[in-house]
């Protein structure tokens, strides 16, 4: 068995559910697949003595899970007054107008086709719900509309897909960018640098405890991967099926449809570097 904290982030062992740190605590979605590994992690974050919460990301339409969502926020003597998503995939956004229904709250998302009520999101906000301090972080890469959630009290930073804790993230063409994503990748790792983040609440997956060695590994893990298409394109493989055929032979055959989504936006961004 491989020691977790030798992984990238030093992911945590054990439950996924339940809290994570003095201000978050996790209720994991019941849709575990090839990419959403165990499921969505549905963020519950509120300040310990506060009877206000915020849910972040409520996961797909499935109202036993939203159920639990509401239960554990009670089970605390606390109330979801609030709903925030990072981004619109579904299995992350799907269930967000059902949990506004049930709590009687609003749902902010950068996508203004994504918010119930009259606020969004964008860079710069900083949710103060029942006393909290959570920043919006600009993020995409991932899909347009990718946003992380820093929560300096804890040290902590809710990354949505951006990074996950286990594997590496999709950046699908074509909502999806590279120069984008690794752009994010560097504002993440400014976070873990210049402000003291040293944990990441993903969504999916185990919490990182090492926030600076994930963006640090996806960073290389990008460059690698990066050399790998480059090097395949200069050897003939010209399509972006042929380039997961020679490039991704390490992954599940399984997953090739998502990679090849990935060759299209490296593709891209080595287009528009003049690389190949």
């Amino acid at each position: 068995m491989t020691d977790a904290a030798a992984l990238p982030g030093q992911p945590r062992g054990g439950v996924l559910s339940g809290p994570a740190t003095a201000r978050a605590v996790n209720v994991l979605a019941p849709n575990p697949s090839a990419m959403t590994l165990d499921g969505t992690n549905t963020w519950i974050v509120s300040e310990p003595d506060s009877e206000l919460a915020v849910v972040i990301d409520p996961g797909p339409l499935d109202d036993g899970h939203l159920q639990a969502v509401i239960a554990t926020a009670e089970k605390a003597g606390k109330r979801v007054a609030l709903t925030l998503l990072t981004h619109g995939h579904p299995d992350h956004a799907e269930g967000a107008a059902r949990l506004a229904e049930l709590t009687r709250t609003d749902v902010r998302a950068l996508d203004p086709a994504l918010r119930l009520g009259d606020e969004g999101l964008a860079a710069g906000d900083v949710i103060t719900t029942g006393g909290l301090e959570m920043r919006v972080v600009p993020t995409p890469g991932h899909t347009a509309d990718s946003l992380c959630f820093h929560l300096p009290a804890d040290r902590a930073v809710l990354t949505g897909d951006t990074v996950l804790g286990r594997g590496t993230t999709v950046v699908a063409h074509p909502d999806g960018r590279l120069g984008d994503y690794l752009d994010s990748l560097r504002r993440l790792r400014s976070l873990t640098v210049d402000d003291g983040v040293h944990t990441v609440l993903p969504g999916h997956g185990p919490v990182l405890d090492d926030a600076q060695g994930a963006v640090e590994f996806y960073l290389a893990h990008r460059a690698h991967r990066l050399a790998q298409v480059e090097t395949a394109v200069e050897a003939g493989h010209v399509t972006a099926a042929a380039v997961v055929e020679q490039v991704y032979v390490d992954v599940d055959r399984s997953l090739w449809p998502a990679a090849e989504l990935s060759v299209r936006a490296q593709l891209e961004y080595l287009r528009e570097h003049g690389l190949i």
